[in-house]
C-alpha cells in the first residue's frame, strides 16, 4: 500500500511541506549567523535605515538576484515536468501555479529590481546631483518592493500560489475558477510593489527635471539618463492603470462585486483591456534602460561620440507615446470592429519600425 500524503504531512502536500522546512531553515541559519558575527547593528543602521541612492540600488539589485533565483527554479520544474513524456513530478494545479509565478517574478521581481537598482546607482553620478530628489521615498519604494515579493512569494507555503497565468484573465482569475486564495495574494501583493514603482517613477522624473548639473542641459544628458527618464514617464502613467485593475481584482475576489464576472453583469475583458494598457508598456519599461545602457557603455569603450544622438532622443519620445496606443494588439480576436482593429494595426507597424532603436549604438568617427 502506497505512502498517503494527505496523512504523512501536515499540510498535504509534499512540495508545501518541503518549502516551509526549507524556508523555516534558512531563516534559523540567518538569523544564527547575523547573531554570532553581531552584524545586527551594522545591518541595521548600514542598510536597512539608509537613504543612499547607491546602497538602494545595490539592494534592489540583491533583491533581483535573489528573485531570480526563486524564478529559476520554478524554471527548472516546468523544464523538469515537460522534458519527459507522462511526466507526474508535478500535477495540473502545480503546473498552472508553478508557471504563473515564473511569470509574474521574472518580469516584476527580477527585470524591474535590476534595471531600477541601476537607475538608482547610475543616475544621480551621469547628471552630477548628490543623490535622488527624495531620498525617504526611494528608501519606501524599494521595501514596498521587498514587501510585495515578499507576499506573492509567501502564498505558496499558506495557501497555494495564483495559478491563473501571470496575466490573470477573467474569468479564469475568478472566485468560480481559482477559489484557492493565491490570486488575492497576487492582487495584493502587486498593488504594494507597483505603488513602490510608481514612487520610484515621479521620484526620477523629478529628479532629471530638476537636480541636473549646473551647464548639463537635456539634450547633454547621458542616453542611459533619457532612457531612463523616459521609463521613469512610462512608469508615471501606466502603473496607476494596473494598480486601479488590481483594486477591482481584490474587490470581485474578496467582496463579491462583479467589475470582470459576466455571470454579474461584468465584463471579463475589461481586464485584458486595463492589463495590457499597462503591460505592453511594461515592455518598454524593462527594453529601454537596457537600450541607453548599451549606448553608453558602447561609445565610452569606443572612445568615440555617440552617432544619432538627437534622433535617439526623438526616437525614445516617441516609443513611449506609442507605448501606450498599441494594447490592443494582444487580443486582436476579441471581436472588434475592423475600424479599431486597423488603428491598432497602424500604432504596432508604427511603433515596430521605431528607427531610432534598430539600433543606434554604432558610434560616429
Amino acid at each position: 500500500m502506497g505512502i498517503k500524503w494527505d496523512e504523512f504531512f501536515v499540510t498535504g502536500d509534499p512540495l508545501i511541506f518541503a518549502s516551509q522546512i526549507g524556508i523555516a531553515l534558512t531563516l534559523v541559519g540567518a538569523l544564527a549567523g547575523l547573531t554570532y558575527f553581531k552584524k545586527w547593528n551594522y545591518l541595521w543602521s548600514e542598510w536597512f535605515t539608509t537613504v543612499d541612492h547607491k546602497k538602494i540600488g545595490i539592494m534592489y539589485i540583491l533583491l533581483g538576484v535573489v528573485m531570480f533565483l526563486r524564478g529559476g527554479i520554478d524554471g527548472l520544474m516546468m523544464k523538469g515536468q515537460t522534458a519527459v513524456p507522462e511526466n507526474d513530478f508535478l500535477n495540473a494545479q502545480h503546473y498552472n501555479e508553478v508557471f504563473t509565478t515564473h511569470g509574474v517574478i521574472m518580469i516584476l521581481f527580477v527585470a524591474m529590481p535590476l534595471l531600477i537598482g541601476l537607475m538608482n546607482f547610475v543616475i544621480p553620478l551621469q547628471i552630477g546631483a548628490r543623490d535622488i530628489a527624495f531620498p525617504q521615498l526611494n528608501a519606501l519604494s524599494f521595501w514596498l518592493t521587498v514587501s510585495g515579493a515578499a507576499l506573492f512569494n509567501i502564498s505558496f507555503i499558506i495557501g497555494g500560489s495564483p495559478d491563473a497565468g501571470w496575466t490573470s484573465y477573467f474569468p479564469l482569475a475568478g472566485k468560480e475558477f481559482s477559489p484557492g486564495i493565491g490570486n488575492n495574494f497576487y492582487a495584493v501583493a502587486l498593488q504594494i510593489a507597483g505603488a513602490g514603482t510608481l514612487m520610484t517613477g515621479i521620484n526620477f522624473v523629478v529628479t532629471v527635471l530638476k537636480m541636473r548639473t549646473k551647464g548639463m542641459t537635456l539634450m547633454k544628458m547621458p542616453m542611459f539618463t533619457w532612457t531612463s527618464f523616459i521609463t521613469s514617464i512610462i512608469i508615471v502613467a501606466s502603473f496607476p492603470i494596473f494598480t486601479v485593475a488590481l483594486a477591482l481584482m481584490t474587490f470581485d475576489r474578496t467582496f463579491g462585486t462583479h467589475f470582470f464576472t459576466i455571470s454579474g453583469g461584468g465584463m471579463d475583458m475589461l481586464w485584458a483591456n486595463l492589463f495590457w494598457l499597462w503591460g505592453h508598456p511594461e515592455v518598454y519599461i524593462v527594453v529601454l534602460p537596457a537600450f541607453g545602457m548599451l549606448s553608453d557603455i558602447i561609445s565610452t569603450f569606443a572612445r568615440k561620440t555617440l552617432y544619432g544622438y538627437k534622433s535617439m532622443v526623438i526616437s525614445i519620445v516617441m516609443i513611449s507615446v506609442l507605448s501606450m496606443l498599441v494594447w490592443v494588439h494582444h487580443f486582436f480576436t476579441m471581436g472588434n470592429s475592423a475600424g479599431v482593429n486597423s488603428f491598432f494595426s497602424i500604432t504596432t507597424m508604427a511603433i515596430a519600425s521605431r528607427p531610432g532603436l534598430r539600433y543606434s549604438t554604432g558610434c560616429s568617427q
